[in-house]
């Protein structure tokens, strides 16, 4: 059974799961990725689904963000983090909140600080990319930083940058 197939819970082909040539090709280029390094990126581009989808939406720019960002950071083609990304959605609405945390636990087993603090970042980069960080999606981070072992301190100086995108800052300077 093949890395992607143990990923999606050994699911197979067939009808409507978009089992084309195209889709077949990238497949097998992320099966050739050593095993550990196909679980990283599993988890990484899973836990990125999850914030982005924390509102229950995730939009084509947080999309566009999260394959940007996973294939720049897994060092992987764009076709392959596209595919990645696709797979990642899917897992996460259909698994979601029974996974996220098991999930997240096993990112934070298969890596290290800096590759911690990189998710972090990129969390907060995927969020605002539809130009506001949501309060659900502000809850999710939260609860994945501290699921990786970051001090709510530590969350708070890595969100700093995307400070003017996080609404409900933005709703206290609006009424403020």
């Amino acid at each position: 059974m093949g890395i992607l197939q143990r990923w999606l819970g050994g699911g197979g082909g067939g009808a409507g799961t978009g089992d084309t040539e195209a889709v077949r090709r990238i497949a097998a280029r992320l099966e050739q990725l050593p095993p550990e390094r196909a679980r990283w990126l599993a988890a990484f581009a899973y836990v990125l689904a999850r914030v982005a989808n924390a509102d229950l939406r995730i939009s084509e720019s947080e999309t566009d963000a999260m394959q940007s960002l996973v294939a720049q950071v897994a060092g992987i083609g764009a076709d392959e983090a596209a595919l990645a990304v696709e797979i990642a959605k899917s897992t996460e609405r259909l698994l979601g909140g029974t996974e996220n945390y098991v999930v997240t636990r096993e990112f934070r087993a298969i890596s290290d600080r800096a590759q911690r603090t990189r998710l972090l970042e990129c969390l907060y980069a995927v969020a605002a990319a539809d130009g506001t960080i949501s309060s659900e999606e502000s809850v999710e981070i939260a609860k994945v930083a501290e699921e990786l072992g970051f001090t709510r301190e530590e969350a708070l100086a890595l969100r700093a940058p995307w400070l003017d995108k996080v609404s409900a800052l933005r709703d206290l300077a609006r009424n403020g």
